[in-house]
Order: C-alpha cells, then sequence, then structure tokens
C-alpha cells in the first residue's frame, strides 16, 4: 500500500529543463572522508542529483579509484560543477569536458569572483551561462541573492536559478531572506537555495519559503556524524516542503482559543463559559 509520503512525492514532482528530479534535497560530494562515507550519506539523504565537482573529480584516468564509481548512473543524476574556476573560460572548459566525458548535458555552473568569500562573480556567471545554453547545456547558476542577476540569469535561458542563502561553507542559514523571496517574485523558473546551510531547520525554513529545492554539501560533509546529518535533512527538505504546500496560519498578535466557547458549560460563578 502507497504510504502518505510516497502519494505526497507522486503528486509533487520537481521538473525543470523537461526534466524530473524525485528529491527536492540535491547533495554534494567534497570534503567526505571516503568515498564509501560519501556513499552511505547520499544514501540517508534520498537525494537523485548529486553534484560532482569537474576539477576535483578524476574522470579521465579510468585506471584511478573514481567518485563517480560509487554513484550508479541508474539511481543518480550526475550534475557536474565549475567549483574552483574563476574565468568565463575556464568554466566553459570544464563544463564541455565533462559533457565530453559522457557525465551529463547538465551543469552547475560557478564562475568565483573572490577566493576569500567564494561569491560568484555575476558579470562572468551571466556571460557564461549565454554561451552554455546556445550550447545546449542545461544550466543551473550559483549565483547571489541579487534579484537583477537572477532575472538576467532566466532570460539567458537558464531554467532555475540557485541564490546562495549564505557564503559557501559558512553554515550561517538564510542571511537575507527578503531578498530570496523578491527573486521568488522575479523570475518564473524554479529557485532552488544554494550555499550557506547549516542545519535541518535552515533547510526547511529555505522550503517552507517555496523553494523550489535546497542544494548542499558542507553541512553534511562536516557534520559530527555526516549519515545522520544527511537523513535529518532529507526529513527537514520534507517537512519544509510539505508546510509549504498545507499552507501555515496566519500569523496574530494576540491569543486566539483552541477550542471554540460555544457549547462549553457556565461557570456557576461568572455565568460565562469556563
Amino acid at each position: 500500500m502507497e504510504s502518505l509520503t510516497e502519494k505526497f512525492q507522486r503528486e509533487d514532482v520537481l521538473n525543470i529543463g523537461g526534466i524530473s528530479f524525485r528529491s527536492r534535497l540535491w547533495v554534494g560530494t567534497g570534503k567526505y572522508k571516503s568515498f564509501e562515507e560519501t556513499r552511505e550519506a547520499i544514501e540517508a539523504s534520498g537525494a537523485d542529483v548529486v553534484t560532482v565537482a569537474v576539477r576535483r573529480v578524476n574522470i579521465l584516468r579510468k585506471d584511478e579509484p573514481n567518485l563517480l564509481d560509487f554513484l550508479p548512473p541508474d539511481k543518480y543524476k550526475i550534475l557536474p560543477n565549475t567549483a574552483g574556476c574563476y574565468t568565463v573560460e575556464d568554466a566553459l572548459r570544464y563544463a564541455r569536458l565533462a559533457r565530453a566525458s559522457g557525465i551529463s548535458d547538465m551543469v552547475k555552473l560557478e564562475v568565483i569572483g573572490d577566493p576569500r568569500t567564494l561569491f560568484p562573480d555575476v558579470v562572468g556567471l551571466v556571460e557564461a551561462a549565454r554561451i552554455l545554453v546556445k550550447e545546449g547545456f542545461v544550466v543551473f547558476p550559483y549565483t547571489s541573492d541579487d534579484p537583477i542577476i537572477a532575472k538576467r540569469l532566466e532570460d539567458a535561458g537558464c531554467p532555475a536559478v540557485m541564490p546562495l542563502a549564505a557564503p559557501i561553507g559558512s553554515g550561517l542559514g538564510i542571511r537575507n531572506p527578503y531578498n530570496i523571496r523578491i527573486i521568488q517574485e522575479t523570475v518564473g523558473v524554479p529557485v532552488i537555495v544554494d550555499a550557506g546551510v547549516g542545519t535541518a531547520s535552515d533547510a526547511a525554513i529555505a522550503m517552507e519559503m517555496g523553494c523550489a529545492g535546497v542544494l548542499m554539501n558542507t553541512a553534511i560533509a562536516e557534520a559530527k556524524d555526516p549519515v545522520r546529518m544527511a537523513h535529518a535533512m532529507r526529513l527537514g527538505v520534507e517537512a519544509g516542503r510539505a508546510a509549504f504546500l498545507a499552507g501555515r496560519m496566519p500569523r496574530k498578535l494576540y491569543a486566539n482559543a483552541s477550542s471554540p466557547l460555544e457549547g462549553m458549560l457556565a461557570s456557576p460563578v461568572s455565568g460565562h463559559p469556563s
């Protein structure tokens, strides 16, 4: 018999660029102690999208251990990313290398502008996005929380935008929820929060805001128990999404009794319901 969770997931499929995704939690593969720990954490997360840094994964030397050997292609959608690229030219080169190696036509596009904050070079990002879209890539751009840039990325042909919640690896959570909301109002494509999530409540908040998904790496990989944290993140994303779809009660300044007063027994002293 189909469970309630399975029913909700079947009725609420994430579709981006003509591709259907089972999970709204996407995870990275860096910073784990071993390939085996990576595999266990990803399994616990329930994610079907896994990002892989092209510059850090050996995709050419088939005689050496390869992370991709631990990620069955029939189970996971591999999302190559251009992490560590500081120029448009480098980002284009590694995106094309990943596709030429048969990994995917999808790419998580990163053009980093500053080594200390790892904030994106948004000018270079938009330029690279335009080029890759014209070449047939499905581009998922890691961007700032600037609504104007988000709109330009949509106009460039990106089927989703991925604004940061906070600096990469900071674990600070969503620092500017107002800009995320404005981005949601500005673009007509899914918004996936990328970078800065620290714990399950951060993921839940992003989903309660109506974001289409959350992508994370460090919050899981650097937890004391990565596998358990991956499971917690899965629950946080699922709970936040369910709460958003359910529609929360309105916020009120004063109390509002949970039980109606009609039909209650009258107080013997005041005559009012007790």
